[in-house]
């Protein structure tokens, strides 16, 4: 499967500046970063960030559903699905009550991930559901003191194993060296950060020699 990224940010003026680059495959969400930038975790509010993160050309929108209960969970993601059918993800904590809510949604045709995936034998369910996106928290992981590299390898050989569709959607990358490990490990689809994605093009011994190619250019 081709590589697919993600910018993780509910914040317009970061896609703004970076969904033009075409790196990104699509967009993730979660009520935290809605929180972080400032917008309303309400279903109005969602249509409007919609509408302004499609209309960059992205082919993904991934969006978190919540509720109290399972009904209120599943009516909450049926309608952000129903916000840009075929183009949203809705996100779902990987607990029973969003295992509920996941088999109604897949059943429906709509495309789900799991999130705040923590343990390796989590992506089980994951396969057995048949969600198309499972996210492991890979700096969180490693905030436990336990190889979240590893771990997160330990998940992708399970999927592979099974024969499964479901992608791994690595989220909470902090290093591009991080990216790199995964991917020469076989892992394809990331979710990351402005500031993450500022760093990929970080290269100094790189800007210098831009720097040089244009002064060789001028003269």
């Amino acid at each position: 499967m081709a590589l697919r990224l993600f910018l993780d940010s509910a914040d317009p003026k970061a896609w703004q500046q970076w969904l033009a680059s075409g790196l990104f495959h699509g967009v993730t969400t979660n009520p935290t970063l809605l929180r972080r930038a400032a917008q309303p975790c309400t279903l109005d509010s969602l249509a409007a960030l919609s509408r302004t993160a499609l209309a960059h050309g992205i082919a993904e929108l991934h969006l978190q559903a919540w509720g109290a209960t399972t009904a209120d969970m599943l009516r909450c993601g049926q309608e952000l699905a129903a916000l840009a059918p075929g183009r949203i993800a809705v996100k779902l904590p990987v607990t029973k009550q969003g295992a509920a809510v996941a088999r109604e949604l897949v059943g429906a045709g709509i495309a789900v991930t799991f999130t705040a995936c923590y343990e390796p034998h989590q992506v089980l369910i994951a396969a057995a559901l048949g969600v198309a996106y499972i996210a492991p928290y890979l700096g969180r992981i490693q905030d436990q003191g336990r190889n979240g590299l590893a771990e997160v390898v330990t998940m992708q050989r399970c999927l592979a194993g099974l024969g499964s569709s479901v992608r791994l959607l690595v989220a909470s990358l902090r290093q591009p060296s991080e990216l790199s490990h995964l991917a020469a490990e076989g892992l394809n689809t990331f979710t990351i950060s402005p500031a993450l994605a500022t760093e990929l093009f970080g290269s100094e011994a790189t800007t210098a020699a831009s720097v040089q190619f244009e002064s060789d250019a001028r003269s």
